[in-house]
């Protein structure tokens, strides 16, 4: 990976975890371009003027200055309240994930830079000309629209924060890391058995030191071209989505006669306070089984939202179903394995898909029927292989039904087929 790259994936980590310093820079451009724009104005282009009069551009900056202050303040107000209710009311996990996105600090931002600007060119009218400088008006304008354009995609945003869309983003964010991660079924398997390698006690061990952090993601390209560079084979004994404490193991090299420099190790996983998306689909389904499981909670009691969430959790299972999870080990250009990474298989989805969502949705019909016709579609759907771990969810919820409804025609109803919960049912098979 080149260098550019690599500082460009800092930057941008840097900026996800530091949103505060987002508005800070475009409050700092407006004070050095006010500051800058009137002088070279008045110098360079002193005949250059607008036809506005002083007591209009006074009535227009102070205007602009006073409701942007008041817009910033009422406008992140309310989106401080709703990102706070959304994350009562679904996962505080994704709310925060939200309250981090770019185009809110984007936003707060340039509010920021509109009011300091249009407040600092109030001074320039009538100082040193009897015109007003046509460029700063400009300036305040064109930050006016700007302004208004991010007030709209800022209020679609907050709109995403409805249950629908926050679902649909949700299921978007894994639908592209499975996309990413993992190659079509078809596919041939390059990975092959490392069996040998796993069993070779390993030659040096880098441990994590420091405060409780999540590995976010790992980059395969640099660990492969390091051990192909120091003719060793690493393996990643964490995987994406683990908590690091004190000590914990996370490389083992094998086959080294030296040591390999610890910092150039550290800098192939990348760590943070929290999980992310990337190279992790067990995050999105991790949020979306959250969401079904406080909608089941006797506090809110909302099976029709776990419905909904199994939408689409069934999605997320279907394209992971049909493509080829066992991406574990990773070779060179010679085909010599390198690098070995811990991935969740088909079995390790499944768990975390139905699990909980079956325990707190015991004693609900409509989750019991729709998990039913959600199971029975993808039987068929995915490769022959992967249907055994299905079937042996489906004998299970089987089960779970037999034991929470004691009642004949509650049982009955439960153990229907429907792809809405209470919608068009479809009485299984016998």
């Amino acid at each position: 990976m080149s260098h550019r790259r690599k500082t460009w994936r800092t930057r941008q980590r840097r900026l996800q975890t530091s949103p505060w310093r987002v508005p800070l820079s475009y409050a700092a451009g407006a004070l050095v371009a006010s500051w800058v724009v009137p002088r070279l104005e008045v110098h360079v282009l002193p005949g250059f003027a607008s036809t506005i009069g002083e007591s209009a551009a006074l009535a227009v900056y102070s205007s602009i200055a006073s409701g942007m202050i008041a817009l910033t303040g009422i406008v992140f107000s309310l989106t401080f309240v709703m990102v706070q209710f959304s994350a009562t009311a679904y996962s505080p996990r994704l709310v925060l994930w939200l309250f981090r996105d770019p185009l809110i600090s984007h936003a707060l931002g340039m509010f920021m830079a509109t009011f300091l600007y249009a407040l600092a060119a109030l001074s320039w009218v009538g100082r040193s000309t009897p015109t007003v400088p046509f460029i700063s008006v400009i300036v305040v304008l064109l930050l006016l629209l700007a302004s208004v354009c991010l007030f709209v995609g800022l209020i679609q945003r907050v709109a995403l924060l409805q249950i629908n869309r926050l679902l649909a983003f949700t299921g978007d964010q894994g639908r592209k890391v499975i996309s990413a991660l993992y190659a079509p079924f078809e596919a041939a398997d390059s990975n092959g058995d490392s069996g040998d390698v796993r069993a070779m006690p390993p030659s040096q061990i880098l441990s994590y030191q420091g405060q409780p952090v999540v590995v976010q993601a790992v980059h395969v390209e640099e660990l492969v071209s390091l051990a192909e560079a120091s003719r060793v084979v690493i393996e990643v004994v964490v995987a994406v989505g683990d908590t690091l404490v004190e000590s914990t193991p996370i490389l083992h090299v094998i086959g080294s006669p030296q040591p390999i420099d610890e910092r150039v190790l550290m800098d192939t996983i990348e760590l943070g306070e929290e999980r992310t998306f990337d190279q992790d689909p067990k995050y999105a389904i991790r949020i979306l089984v959250d969401i079904a499981i406080k909608a089941l909670s006797p506090a809110i009691n909302d099976p029709t939202t776990a419905v909904q969430a199994l939408d689409q959790i069934g999605d997320l299972l279907l394209r992971l179903g049909r493509r080829r999870l066992e991406i574990g080990v990773f070779r060179d250009s010679a085909g010599e394995a390198r690098v070995l990474i811990p991935f969740p298989s088909w079995e390790d989805f499944l768990r975390l898909a139905f699990d909980e969502i079956q325990w707190y949705g015991a004693t609900s019909v409509q989750v019991r029927r729709r998990m039913n016709a959600l199971i029975s579609d993808l039987i068929p759907a995915v490769p022959a292989e992967r249907r055994a771990a299905l079937e042996h969810w489906q004998e299970r919820l089987r089960g779970s039904i037999d034991r929470n409804f004691v009642d004949l025609a509650e049982r009955r109803d439960a153990s229907e087929e429907d792809r809405q919960g209470f919608g068009v049912s479809r009485r299984p098979a016998a």
